[in-house]
């Protein structure tokens, strides 16, 4: 798979009905309603591709486009997009035609120092003000998911977080690779984004946990992981199985199935 740099067309009928959402010249919701961060600075190594995995064509559309329209589509005004350094104003062209959108250089070192980019890019905003982070590798996110999150937020909880039921049976293992524990599958959720906090309560836990982010094997996974080391309590919220994680070729290859099957509905 080939990353690919070239300007988006205009949105067309090859759009699914559900990421679709008005042009460009329409007013969208202010950053004092919800905002957000769009991770995208990671490499494409897994999916085997050249260049950012977020610039990997889905149906003549990079991932970050189809997250970013995702999000827009869910309610979310301001967002900004953390990039590889090197490929800023490829990001840019690709998003060009997503109004309120910012693209910033992401950290080369964590997701979680990525993540502190893209807050410090959004400005200083209202305690009470509704921010999510999303990951561009769940380019097909339905907005109803993101909506679902914005309104859990809204309603009082402070972290909120996308989850489906875990199927398979799961095992802890030791360094050996010998099983240790078998955790009750009705205990265990697989987590999702795009994941929604107060901006306080973000803000905090990025702040108490910022030494962290330096090493990808200390930092935090995802955004939820940092507020319940400060004791925060995070909330669920059900999921949806079109927002799975875009990571190696068959993943891909699953997306653009789902992107036909919408498209021709």
């Amino acid at each position: 798979w080939r990353a690919t740099s070239k300007s988006p067309p205009p949105p067309s009928a090859s759009t699914p009905s559900w990421l679709r959402v008005a042009s460009k010249s329409k007013k969208m919701p202010s950053k004092s309603e919800s905002c957000a961060v769009l991770t995208a600075a990671g490499s494409g190594s897994r999916l085997c591709c050249e260049g950012p995995k977020a610039l990997v064509e889905l149906s003549g559309r990079p991932l970050v486009w189809w997250a970013a329209r995702g999000l827009r589509a869910g309610g979310v005004g301001a967002i900004v997009v953390t990039a590889p350094a090197s490929s800023i104003e490829e990001f840019r062209s690709a998003l060009s035609d997503i109004d309120d959108l910012t693209v910033v250089a992401g950290s080369d070192r964590s997701r979680q120092e990525s993540v502190a980019l893209g807050l410090a890019a959004l400005g200083r905003c209202e305690a009470d003000t509704v921010v999510l982070v999303h990951d561009a590798a769940r380019p097909l996110t339905p907005p109803q998911v993101t909506a679902r999150v914005i309104d859990a937020v809204r309603g009082g909880a402070g972290a909120v977080i996308p989850v489906l039921p875990v199927t398979d049976t799961l095992k802890t293992v030791d360094a050996a690779g010998v099983v240790v524990g078998t955790p009750r599958r009705s205990d265990m959720v697989a987590v999702q984004t795009p994941q929604g906090f107060r901006w306080d309560v973000l803000i905090r836990a990025h702040e108490e946990g910022a030494s962290l982010g330096a090493d990808e094997a200390r930092a935090a996974t995802d955004d939820a992981g940092l507020v319940e080391a400060i004791g925060g309590t995070v909330h669920t919220v059900a999921g949806d199985e079109r927002s799975m994680k875009v990571t190696r070729p068959l993943d891909l290859a699953l997306a653009q199935i789902l992107v036909a099957e919408e498209t021709s509905a």
